[in-house]
């Protein structure tokens, strides 16, 4: 089994930061992985249960379920339903927390997940630096410009 922990502190407060990821189906607006997404069945973005049908910008198709999501504790978890890559039982959790010496975000992104046989180090670093790290630096980024652009 394949243990992934990613964080880091984002220079935005915890609120801005909380909208983007809460959107269960809005990374198609920020992550440069994903081309396209649409809820399946019509369903509300923060309804537990509901499903992210989506494209890679390749066209590779996934599914996804959202299993949690509580605005108290600004966390969501979700697994994948069904993907090309070889990644089973994969369920993941998003966690923000405030960083209490200034008004930034600590960002922490998990998982765990099995692949096939001497795969897990090929698969761990495909999904901690093509999924992770460059989602929450596309979210960095999309703060940023909006601070910006407040300011």
């Amino acid at each position: 089994m394949v243990n992934l922990f990613v964080s880091t502190v984002i220079d935005a407060p915890i609120e801005a930061v909380w909208e983007i990821v809460r959107d269960f189906n809005g990374h198609d607006r920020w992550h440069p992985a994903v081309a396209d997404s649409a809820m399946e069945r019509g369903a509300p973005t923060d309804r537990v249960g509901g499903v992210r049908r989506f494209h890679l910008v390749g066209g590779e198709e996934l599914r996804e379920q959202l299993l949690t999501l509580s605005d108290a504790d600004m966390e969501l978890s979700y697994c994948l339903l069904d993907t090309p890559v070889p990644l089973f039982n994969y369920v993941a959790h998003v966690r923000l927390l405030p960083v209490t010496d200034g008004d930034m975000t600590f960002f922490q992104w998990k998982s765990s997940f099995d692949t096939p046989a001497g795969r897990a180090e090929e698969l761990g670093t495909l999904v901690r630096d093509n999924i992770y790290t460059a989602g929450i630096e596309a979210i960095r980024a999309r703060v940023a410009r909006r601070d910006g652009a407040l300011t």
